[in-house]
């Protein structure tokens, strides 16, 4: 992409933290890249703190507007030389020059936190670089860098020695930063970083490290960080940056640098060097080895064949039937069963079919209850021998074709409902089966929303508790929609008249608009889990939950589907749990019940539902749908299929 665009005189930005860097960059990358489309930049960089979370979403981004992206990291170093505190580690950026560059870089940010329990706080050692440096650009990260950290304790013969380290690992690839942001440590370090890039012959590079929009974002920026270290604004002793920690236009960078054009010309050199942009991946589905030793393909048909037989004589014969009806029936399912293995092995998802399969079927031979099934996967004949499903797709008319389709190539993808106290024994299978490597949750980011970015505002802004408070619930809640403040406040004459007549609230509010949406904090998918074709660590970053002992990708669901990596949902759901626990308590009994025996034309059921008594029934206990089952007085299963569907349309 680099020889396509125009870098001549051009001044790139090498160091910006988006929303990514949580609670401290306040950068979306929606709004970033248009901005630096407007100031005519060719290319531009992602340096999140410690986390590659945006790398994926931040380079289609770029790649739509036509900017190169150079995909790196800021990453905090640790090691004796810096001493024993791990609130003040210095920070070296890395940028991926080539695709090696970037499969190291994940190999290091994964490494970060694969490595967490040992480490405290997420960060790198210099032996971690050992074997992972090559394709990488480094930049020495200025004041704030490690070299910096020496120099401002005057530590000259150390700091000599490390850079000669850093010259080890990256030759030219090493860069002296400079950087400009009216900062003390900046004023006490730039001559010897100067110094040290002409003794050892050192391009130097000018970044600004990029926090915010613009200089009116700053104050909204300076609570961010407040909200993020628990610290108060009027506190003069808490971490802050300058008004200067915007992102810039070219021309402010080069009249900021003109004494050294040199650091300007840099950055654009460094971007031309970059070489290298994650893309969007095919799906790439883990194989499925059989025990039979027979292709994927083979083994779902026999499966598949098997299942469907032995289901025919449990849930569809019955001593009724005469043998000529029992052909026609044997007919109508093979036909079925055969269009739908034709479908799923033309797109390629036999392998996917088995793979959910086998962890369900092991689900139930350990007793472990498992629902159903529910979506357009019910309607799939094959998912009902393979007993992934049961629900007979034929007996209710369901259609194989809302979930699978080859005029509309889309992965299939089951709701698999677990026992909720169980749930973690059906993934620890899966991570023996596949390999723990290949095994992982998927990460999510938590929101600064209207109501909760108000009261952590206030709170920074030591407004009193209760005037939040008060101003909080004046933001309507409605379930299933989000109410934006700026919504609230258009709707809320309240909002308005406390806006207008009280400068404080006036503060909270215009800070609280400027941060809202931004992500406060990092925390796993309820349900999704990625089997990966390989160890995971080699197509995306990886991330430790402190809270579980599965490791979890850095892209979010959207971006991990995009790397290539395959979805499989594995719900815990506590109605399956309740269900369970009530029939093994009529088992003690003497009862022989089983939850999947139990028949749909049970009429005690029916009693049951006629006198309303709905409570804690999934789908009929809310006071909407019991008022309809109160005139409805359903007596067959169908009757609660229409009821539900024409209540909760879509």
């Amino acid at each position: 992409m680099a020889n396509s665009l125009n870098f001549q005189d051009a001044f790139v930005h090498l160091r910006v933290h988006t929303a990514y860097s949580l609670s401290e960059g306040a950068l979306k990358i929606e709004d970033l890249v248009p901005l630096a489309q407007e100031l005519g930049m060719p290319a531009l960089a992602i340096t999140d703190t410690n986390n590659m979370f945006g790398a994926l979403e931040f380079s289609l981004a770029c790649a739509k507007a036509k900017i190169q992206p150079l995909v790196g990291i800021e990453v905090k170093l640790k090691d004796s030389l810096f001493g024993t505190s791990i609130h003040t580690l210095p920070s070296l950026v890395l940028l991926a020059q080539s695709e090696l560059g970037y499969k190291n870089l994940i190999q290091l940010i994964s490494k970060a936190y694969v490595d967490l329990s040992n480490r405290v706080t997420t960060h790198l050692l210099l032996e971690d670089f050992q074997g992972t440096a090559d394709g990488i650009i480094a930049l020495s990260g200025g004041a704030e860098g490690p070299l910096g950290h020496l120099i401002l304790q005057n530590k000259t013969t150390e700091a000599e020695l490390l850079l000669k380290k850093f010259l080890q690992l990256f030759g030219d690839r090493f860069y002296m930063e400079i950087s400009r942001h009216g900062m003390e440590n900046e004023a006490r370090t730039e001559d010897a970083f100067l110094k040290l890039a002409y003794d050892h012959n050192i391009a130097l590079v000018a970044t600004n490290n990029c926090f915010f929009k613009d200089p009116s974002m700053y104050e909204a920026h300076d609570a961010l960080i407040c909200i993020a270290e628990g610290a108060y604004v009027a506190d003069p002793n808490r971490r802050k940056v300058t008004n200067h920690h915007y992102f810039k236009s070219p021309v402010e960078m080069k009249e900021l640098f003109k004494d050294l054009p040199e650091a300007i010309e840099n950055t654009a050199l460094i971007a031309q060097r970059c070489h290298y942009m994650p893309t969007a991946s095919a799906p790439l589905l883990p194989p499925f080895q059989s025990e039979s030793g027979r292709s994927e393909i083979e083994e779902l048909k026999v499966q598949a064949a098997e299942g469907l037989s032995w289901r025919l004589e449990k849930y569809v014969f019955s001593p009724e039937h005469s043998e000529v009806e029992k052909e026609n029936i044997v007919k109508t399912y093979n036909e079925r069963i055969k269009y739908e293995l034709a479908v799923i092995i033309q797109m390629g998802f036999a392998g996917y079919f088995l793979i959910v399969a086998d962890f369900i079927q092991w689900a139930k031979r350990q007793h472990i209850p498992v629902g159903p099934g529910r979506g357009s996967g019910a309607g799939s004949l094959v998912a009902w021998s393979l007993s992934i499903t049961d629900i007979d797709p034929i007996r209710f008319n369901l259609l194989f074709e809302r979930f699978l389709n080859p005029e509309r190539v889309s992965l299939p993808d089951f709701d698999v409902d677990f026992c909720q106290d169980r749930r973690d024994e059906v993934i620890h299978y899966v991570q023996q089966r596949y390999g723990s490597e290949k095994v992982a949750q998927i990460i999510t980011f938590g929101k600064l929303q209207a109501r909760a970015v108000l009261r952590d505002v206030g709170r920074v802004l030591q407004m009193p508790y209760p005037q939040v408070d008060r101003i909080c619930k004046l933001v309507p809640q409605t379930p299933g929609k989000q109410c934006t403040l700026e919504e609230a406040i258009n709707q809320e004459p309240l909002l308005q008249e406390m806006r207008t007549n009280d400068t404080s609230v006036a503060q909270l509010m215009d800070v609280a608009l400027k941060l809202e949406g931004l992500y406060r904090h990092a925390s796993t998918h309820a349900a999704g889990i990625i089997i990966g074709d390989r160890p995971l660590n080699e197509l995306v970053p990886l991330y430790r939950d402190p809270k579980s002992d599965i490791l979890a990708t850095q892209f979010s669901m959207k971006y991990v589907e995009l790397a290539g990596l395959i979805k499989f949902d594995f719900l815990g759901l506590k109605t399956l749990t309740i269900l369970e626990n009530s029939a093994e308590m009529a088992r003690r009994q003497g009862a022989n019940i089983q939850i999947d025996t139990i028949p749909l034309e049970d009429k005690k059921t029916f009693d049951l539902l006629k006198r309303v008594e709905t409570v804690g029934i999934f789908q009929l206990e809310g006071q909407g749908m019991r008022d309809v089952v109160k005139k409805l007085k359903p007596d067959r299963f169908e009757e609660i299929i229409a009821l539900v569907a024409l209540y909760r349309p879509g």
